[in-house]
């Protein structure tokens, strides 16, 4: 699991790299605002997407690593709770904070004996989501928890744009003169800029192991080396650390 999930990243993409159509999924009907605006599974795959989200979290483990413990750490940030029970394979579930989960979001569903994470796929209101696949296992309201998890803000967003950069990099160059996109640099620019604010302290990664050397950071990773000891020849031994 990278620090953005694929659905954020087709967010990201603009038409010039979506699908003039959209899926039908088991035969059903889907939204006319979904035309248009669907990443083309033929010409970008999920595992290229998936390598790509790879590639873009290590440029930020290796742009952060000064400041803070890569990789980064996910967190909690919200727990809700079912308002019916689910049976098993089932997509379609009740929450009672639905509407803080927007697409994209990681949700954790455990109790006493089992556990299942699941990606949402879209919130149709106030209580109802749809997951990106269905559950497994079969859910009751009373003894079930379930929390968001994510990476802190803004790294899931960065992530998303770095990968959709690269990957306009990847198709922009083999088909279009002079090989680049003003869209991707764009969005890199951005991704950038957010580095930046971390870099600076403009923007505090909460929930994360800060480290540092000595007088760069209030967190101090190693200590003053301390004097040797005396020998009884009154000299210093300089192998005592």
């Amino acid at each position: 699991m990278g620090y953005c999930t694929p659905q954020l990243v087709d967010s990201i993409l603009a038409q010039a790299l979506t699908s003039a159509t959209n899926l039908v999924v088991n035969g059903n009907k889907v939204p006319l605002i979904g035309f248009g605006n669907s990443r083309d599974p033929n010409t970008i795959p999920d595992t290229i997407v998936n390598q790509y989200i790879q590639w873009a979290d290590e440029e930020i483990d290796g742009k952060l690593s000064e400041m803070y413990q890569t990789p980064l750490m996910e967190k909690a940030d919200l727990e809700m709770r079912l308002l019916y029970d689910i049976t098993e394979y089932n997509e379609s579930i009740e929450l009672d904070k639905a509407y803080n989960l927007v697409p994209g979001d990681v949700i954790v569903f455990f109790d006493s004996v089992q556990e299942e994470r699941h990606v949402v796929d879209s919130v149709t209101d106030t209580t109802h989501v749809t997951l990106a696949d269905v559950l497994v296992g079969s859910w009751i309201a009373a003894e079930t928890r379930i929390v968001r998890v994510k990476f802190p803000a803004p790294i899931g967003v960065i992530s998303a744009r770095y990968a959709a950069a690269n990957i306009y990099d990847k198709y922009f160059a083999s088909q279009v003169s002079p090989g680049t996109s003003e869209y991707g640099k764009t969005i890199r620019a951005i991704g950038d800029r957010d580095i930046n604010n971390i870099l600076q302290g403009r923007t505090v990664l909460h929930g994360q192991r800060r480290i540092g050397h000595r007088f760069f950071d209030p967190n101090l990773r190693d200590r003053y080396r301390l004097p040797g000891a005396w020998d009884n020849d009154t000299t210093r031994n300089m192998d005592t650390p």
